[in-house]
Protein backbone atom coordinates (compact mmCIF):
# COMPACT_ATOMS: atom_id res chain seq x y z
CA UNK A 1 0.00 0.00 0.00
CA UNK A 2 1.56 3.30 -1.08
CA UNK A 3 2.12 5.99 1.46
CA UNK A 4 0.13 9.13 1.11
CA UNK A 5 1.62 12.58 1.74
CA UNK A 6 -0.11 15.12 3.99
CA UNK A 7 0.24 18.86 4.35
CA UNK A 8 -0.82 20.95 7.43
CA UNK A 9 -3.56 23.51 6.83
CA UNK A 10 -3.22 26.40 9.33
CA UNK A 11 -6.72 27.61 8.67
CA UNK A 12 -8.41 24.38 9.69
CA UNK A 13 -5.62 23.40 12.08
CA UNK A 14 -5.55 19.98 10.46
CA UNK A 15 -3.59 17.83 7.98
CA UNK A 16 -4.86 17.37 4.48
CA UNK A 17 -3.67 14.76 1.99
CA UNK A 18 -1.51 16.04 -0.95
CA UNK A 19 -3.14 15.42 -4.31
CA UNK A 20 -0.69 14.56 -7.28
CA UNK A 21 -0.70 16.94 -10.24
CA UNK A 22 -0.49 15.31 -13.67
CA UNK A 23 -0.20 18.73 -15.30
CA UNK A 24 2.81 19.63 -13.19
CA UNK A 25 4.42 16.31 -13.96
CA UNK A 26 3.81 16.82 -17.66
CA UNK A 27 5.43 20.29 -17.59
CA UNK A 28 8.51 18.98 -15.82
CA UNK A 29 8.83 16.10 -18.30
CA UNK A 30 8.42 18.41 -21.29
CA UNK A 31 11.05 20.84 -19.98
CA UNK A 32 13.52 18.01 -19.48
CA UNK A 33 12.90 16.63 -22.94
CA UNK A 34 13.43 20.03 -24.58
CA UNK A 35 16.64 20.57 -22.61
CA UNK A 36 17.92 17.17 -23.73
CA UNK A 37 17.11 17.86 -27.35
CA UNK A 38 18.86 21.23 -27.18
CA UNK A 39 21.99 19.63 -25.72
CA UNK A 40 21.98 16.91 -28.42
CA UNK A 41 21.55 19.50 -31.19
CA UNK A 42 24.46 21.51 -29.86
CA UNK A 43 26.67 18.45 -29.74
CA UNK A 44 25.75 17.46 -33.31
CA UNK A 45 26.26 20.98 -34.67
CA UNK A 46 29.82 21.21 -33.29
CA UNK A 47 31.20 17.68 -33.72
CA UNK A 48 34.85 18.75 -33.85
CA UNK A 49 34.57 20.17 -30.37
CA UNK A 50 33.40 16.97 -28.77
CA UNK A 51 33.33 13.97 -31.14
CA UNK A 52 33.65 13.18 -34.86
CA UNK A 53 32.24 10.53 -37.09
CA UNK A 54 34.64 8.10 -38.85
CA UNK A 55 33.99 9.91 -42.13
CA UNK A 56 34.86 13.27 -40.59
CA UNK A 57 38.05 11.85 -39.12
CA UNK A 58 39.10 10.58 -42.59
CA UNK A 59 38.40 13.98 -44.15
CA UNK A 60 40.35 15.73 -41.40
CA UNK A 61 43.40 13.51 -42.04
CA UNK A 62 43.14 14.17 -45.78
CA UNK A 63 43.06 17.91 -45.13
CA UNK A 64 46.15 17.68 -42.97
CA UNK A 65 47.96 15.67 -45.67
CA UNK A 66 46.98 18.19 -48.34
CA UNK A 67 48.21 21.04 -46.18
CA UNK A 68 51.53 19.24 -45.64
CA UNK A 69 51.89 18.57 -49.38
CA UNK A 70 51.24 22.23 -50.20
CA UNK A 71 53.87 23.30 -47.70
CA UNK A 72 56.38 20.85 -49.21
CA UNK A 73 55.49 22.14 -52.69
CA UNK A 74 56.11 25.70 -51.54
CA UNK A 75 59.55 24.67 -50.28
CA UNK A 76 60.35 23.17 -53.71
CA UNK A 77 59.17 26.38 -55.39
CA UNK A 78 61.52 28.36 -53.17
CA UNK A 79 64.46 26.18 -54.27
CA UNK A 80 63.45 26.58 -57.94
CA UNK A 81 63.25 30.35 -57.47
CA UNK A 82 66.79 30.34 -56.04
CA UNK A 83 68.09 28.38 -59.06
CA UNK A 84 66.20 30.64 -61.47
CA UNK A 85 67.63 33.76 -59.82
CA UNK A 86 71.13 32.31 -60.19
CA UNK A 87 70.47 31.60 -63.88
CA UNK A 88 69.18 35.18 -64.35
CA UNK A 89 72.36 36.57 -62.82
CA UNK A 90 74.60 34.47 -65.08
CA UNK A 91 72.45 35.29 -68.10
CA UNK A 92 72.73 39.06 -67.56
CA UNK A 93 76.28 39.29 -66.19
CA UNK A 94 78.13 36.56 -68.12
CA UNK A 95 76.42 35.23 -71.24
CA UNK A 96 75.07 38.55 -72.47
CA UNK A 97 78.28 40.38 -71.59
CA UNK A 98 80.30 37.91 -73.67
CA UNK A 99 78.07 38.44 -76.70
CA UNK A 100 77.75 42.20 -76.14
CA UNK A 101 73.97 42.06 -75.65
CA UNK A 102 71.86 44.21 -73.34
CA UNK A 103 70.74 42.48 -70.13
CA UNK A 104 67.09 41.53 -69.69
CA UNK A 105 65.61 44.09 -67.27
CA UNK A 106 63.62 43.15 -64.17
CA UNK A 107 60.55 44.80 -65.74
CA UNK A 108 60.84 42.49 -68.74
CA UNK A 109 61.31 39.44 -66.54
CA UNK A 110 58.19 40.37 -64.51
CA UNK A 111 56.13 41.13 -67.63
CA UNK A 112 52.62 39.71 -67.48
CA UNK A 113 52.79 39.04 -63.73
CA UNK A 114 50.66 40.91 -61.22
CA UNK A 115 47.67 43.12 -61.88
CA UNK A 116 44.34 41.26 -61.82
CA UNK A 117 44.03 38.75 -58.97
CA UNK A 118 43.22 35.50 -60.76
CA UNK A 119 42.68 33.64 -57.48
CA UNK A 120 40.48 36.10 -55.59
CA UNK A 121 37.78 33.44 -55.19
CA UNK A 122 40.20 31.48 -52.99
CA UNK A 123 40.38 34.18 -50.31
CA UNK A 124 39.13 32.94 -46.98
CA UNK A 125 40.44 30.18 -44.77
CA UNK A 126 44.09 29.47 -44.04
CA UNK A 127 43.95 26.40 -46.27
CA UNK A 128 42.55 28.43 -49.17
CA UNK A 129 45.20 31.10 -48.69
CA UNK A 130 47.90 28.40 -48.82
CA UNK A 131 46.49 27.08 -52.10
CA UNK A 132 46.30 30.63 -53.49
CA UNK A 133 49.92 31.34 -52.51
CA UNK A 134 51.07 28.12 -54.17
CA UNK A 135 49.19 28.85 -57.39
CA UNK A 136 50.65 32.37 -57.43
CA UNK A 137 54.20 31.02 -57.19
CA UNK A 138 53.57 28.39 -59.88
CA UNK A 139 52.14 31.03 -62.23
CA UNK A 140 55.03 33.42 -61.60
CA UNK A 141 57.66 30.72 -62.14
CA UNK A 142 56.00 29.58 -65.35
CA UNK A 143 56.08 33.09 -66.82
CA UNK A 144 59.65 33.75 -65.69
CA UNK A 145 60.79 30.45 -67.22
CA UNK A 146 59.18 31.41 -70.54
CA UNK A 147 61.04 34.74 -70.53
CA UNK A 148 64.32 33.03 -69.53
CA UNK A 149 63.85 30.46 -72.29
CA UNK A 150 63.40 33.25 -74.85
CA UNK A 151 66.53 34.93 -73.49
CA UNK A 152 68.54 31.73 -73.93
CA UNK A 153 67.20 31.36 -77.49
CA UNK A 154 68.55 34.85 -78.17
CA UNK A 155 71.91 34.00 -76.55
CA UNK A 156 72.20 30.85 -78.69
CA UNK A 157 71.48 32.94 -81.79
CA UNK A 158 74.08 35.49 -80.69
CA UNK A 159 76.60 32.71 -80.10
CA UNK A 160 76.05 31.35 -83.60
CA UNK A 161 76.36 34.84 -85.06
CA UNK A 162 79.46 35.47 -82.96
CA UNK A 163 81.00 32.22 -84.17
CA UNK A 164 80.26 33.20 -87.75
CA UNK A 165 81.60 36.71 -87.14
CA UNK A 166 84.85 35.43 -85.60
CA UNK A 167 85.43 33.03 -88.49
CA UNK A 168 84.70 35.64 -91.16
CA UNK A 169 86.64 38.71 -90.11
CA UNK A 170 90.33 38.89 -91.15
CA UNK A 171 92.57 37.41 -88.45
CA UNK A 172 95.84 36.10 -90.00
CA UNK A 173 98.63 37.36 -92.26
CA UNK A 174 98.09 36.72 -96.00
CA UNK A 175 101.47 34.99 -96.44
CA UNK A 176 103.35 32.72 -94.06
CA UNK A 177 105.44 35.05 -91.93
CA UNK A 178 106.47 33.18 -88.79
CA UNK A 179 109.68 35.17 -88.29
CA UNK A 180 108.26 38.57 -89.37
CA UNK A 181 110.90 38.96 -92.11
CA UNK A 182 108.49 39.41 -95.01
CA UNK A 183 106.80 42.65 -93.93
CA UNK A 184 108.26 45.36 -96.20
CA UNK A 185 106.01 48.36 -95.81
CA UNK A 186 103.03 49.38 -93.69
CA UNK A 187 99.91 51.51 -93.82
CA UNK A 188 100.40 55.27 -94.15
CA UNK A 189 102.25 57.86 -96.24
CA UNK A 190 105.08 56.15 -98.15
CA UNK A 191 107.38 56.92 -101.08
CA UNK A 192 105.96 55.24 -104.17
CA UNK A 193 108.67 53.04 -105.79
CA UNK A 194 107.76 54.07 -109.34
CA UNK A 195 106.27 57.54 -108.98
CA UNK A 196 109.04 58.48 -106.46
CA UNK A 197 106.83 60.78 -104.45
CA UNK A 198 104.90 60.50 -101.17
CA UNK A 199 101.62 58.74 -101.59
CA UNK A 200 99.11 57.20 -99.22
CA UNK A 201 99.75 53.48 -98.92
CA UNK A 202 96.44 51.88 -97.93
CA UNK A 203 97.75 48.43 -97.12
CA UNK A 204 100.73 46.35 -96.05
CA UNK A 205 103.34 44.80 -98.34
CA UNK A 206 104.68 41.29 -97.67
CA UNK A 207 107.73 40.29 -99.73
CA UNK A 208 108.14 36.67 -100.83
CA UNK A 209 109.40 34.66 -103.79
CA UNK A 210 107.17 34.44 -106.83
CA UNK A 211 104.85 31.46 -106.41
CA UNK A 212 104.63 31.71 -102.60
CA UNK A 213 101.04 30.83 -101.52
CA UNK A 214 98.69 33.64 -100.48
CA UNK A 215 95.97 32.71 -97.98
CA UNK A 216 92.45 34.03 -97.32
CA UNK A 217 92.59 35.75 -93.96
CA UNK A 218 88.95 34.94 -93.10
CA UNK A 219 85.92 33.04 -94.37
CA UNK A 220 84.02 34.75 -97.16
CA UNK A 221 82.99 34.88 -100.78
CA UNK A 222 85.23 35.92 -103.68
CA UNK A 223 84.02 39.25 -105.03
CA UNK A 224 86.73 39.70 -107.69
CA UNK A 225 89.39 37.37 -109.09
CA UNK A 226 91.69 38.29 -111.97
CA UNK A 227 93.23 41.25 -113.76
CA UNK A 228 91.99 44.80 -113.58
CA UNK A 229 93.67 47.94 -114.88
CA UNK A 230 93.96 49.68 -111.53
CA UNK A 231 97.62 48.99 -110.79
CA UNK A 232 96.93 45.85 -108.70
CA UNK A 233 97.51 43.46 -111.61
CA UNK A 234 96.13 40.01 -110.82
CA UNK A 235 94.27 40.40 -107.55
CA UNK A 236 91.50 38.92 -105.41
CA UNK A 237 88.87 40.70 -103.31
CA UNK A 238 86.99 38.69 -100.69
CA UNK A 239 83.70 39.79 -99.12
CA UNK A 240 83.69 38.56 -95.50
CA UNK A 241 80.24 39.95 -94.58
CA UNK A 242 79.71 42.19 -91.52
CA UNK A 243 81.07 45.07 -93.65
CA UNK A 244 84.56 43.56 -94.12
CA UNK A 245 86.46 43.02 -97.37
CA UNK A 246 90.11 42.14 -98.04
CA UNK A 247 92.25 42.73 -101.13
CA UNK A 248 95.31 40.69 -102.22
CA UNK A 249 97.25 42.27 -105.12
CA UNK A 250 100.05 41.63 -107.65
CA UNK A 251 99.53 37.84 -107.84
CA UNK A 252 101.42 35.75 -110.35
CA UNK A 253 98.45 33.37 -110.45
CA UNK A 254 94.90 33.47 -109.10
CA UNK A 255 93.62 30.21 -107.56
CA UNK A 256 89.93 31.06 -107.04
CA UNK A 257 86.96 32.24 -109.07
CA UNK A 258 84.41 35.01 -108.55
CA UNK A 259 81.50 33.83 -106.41
CA UNK A 260 83.51 31.03 -104.83
CA UNK A 261 83.24 30.55 -101.05
CA UNK A 262 86.55 30.34 -99.24
CA UNK A 263 87.73 29.50 -95.72
CA UNK A 264 90.38 31.18 -93.62
CA UNK A 265 93.79 29.70 -94.47
CA UNK A 266 92.70 28.53 -97.94
CA UNK A 267 95.11 29.28 -100.82
CA UNK A 268 93.57 31.92 -103.10
CA UNK A 269 96.60 32.74 -105.25
CA UNK A 270 100.39 33.08 -105.43
CA UNK A 271 102.83 35.93 -104.91
CA UNK A 272 103.85 37.76 -108.09
CA UNK A 273 104.91 41.08 -109.52
CA UNK A 274 101.99 42.00 -111.78
CA UNK A 275 100.52 45.48 -112.10
CA UNK A 276 102.23 48.58 -110.75
CA UNK A 277 104.79 46.76 -108.60
CA UNK A 278 108.51 47.11 -107.88
CA UNK A 279 109.13 43.48 -106.96
CA UNK A 280 107.47 40.19 -105.97
CA UNK A 281 105.18 40.82 -103.00
CA UNK A 282 101.60 40.65 -101.75
CA UNK A 283 99.91 43.99 -101.24
CA UNK A 284 97.20 43.41 -98.61
CA UNK A 285 94.30 45.71 -97.66
CA UNK A 286 91.41 45.52 -95.20
CA UNK A 287 88.20 47.47 -95.90
CA UNK A 288 85.43 48.11 -93.38
CA UNK A 289 82.13 49.49 -94.67
CA UNK A 290 83.90 50.73 -97.81
CA UNK A 291 86.72 52.47 -95.95
CA UNK A 292 90.33 51.23 -96.15
CA UNK A 293 91.72 50.70 -92.64
CA UNK A 294 95.08 49.63 -91.20
CA UNK A 295 95.52 45.83 -91.51
CA UNK A 296 97.93 45.81 -88.53
CA UNK A 297 94.96 45.29 -86.20
CA UNK A 298 93.89 42.02 -87.82
CA UNK A 299 96.62 39.47 -87.09
CA UNK A 300 95.55 38.31 -83.61
CA UNK A 301 95.28 34.64 -84.63
CA UNK A 302 98.89 34.65 -85.82
CA UNK A 303 100.94 36.62 -83.35
CA UNK A 304 101.93 36.69 -79.71
CA UNK A 305 101.78 40.10 -78.00
CA UNK A 306 105.58 40.42 -78.38
CA UNK A 307 105.47 39.57 -82.10
CA UNK A 308 102.58 41.95 -82.63
CA UNK A 309 104.50 44.80 -80.98
CA UNK A 310 107.49 44.07 -83.22
CA UNK A 311 105.39 43.93 -86.39
CA UNK A 312 103.62 47.15 -85.45
CA UNK A 313 106.96 48.89 -85.03
CA UNK A 314 108.17 47.64 -88.42
CA UNK A 315 104.93 48.74 -90.11
CA UNK A 316 105.20 52.26 -88.72
CA UNK A 317 108.57 52.95 -90.35
CA UNK A 318 108.31 55.53 -93.12
CA UNK A 319 110.10 53.68 -95.90
CA UNK A 320 109.46 53.05 -99.57
CA UNK A 321 106.51 50.85 -100.47
CA UNK A 322 106.63 48.23 -103.24
CA UNK A 323 103.52 49.57 -105.05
Amino acid sequence: MSKRKFIYDPETLSYKPVESSKKKWFLVFTAGLISGLLILFFLLSAPNSFFSTPREKVLARENENLKLNYELLNQKFQKIEMVLNDIKQRDNNIYRVIFEANPVSDDEREAGYGGVDLYKNLDGTAEQNLIKSTLHKADKLEKQLVIQSKSFDEVVKLAKEKEKFLSHIPAIQPVENKFLKRMASGYGMRIHPILKRPRMHYGMDFTAKTGTPIYATGDGKVKHAGWKSNGFGNHVIIDHSFGYETLYAHMSKVAVKKGQKVKRGQIIGYVGNTGLSAGPHCHYEVHLNGKRINPINFYYNDLTPEMYAQLRKMASEENQSLD
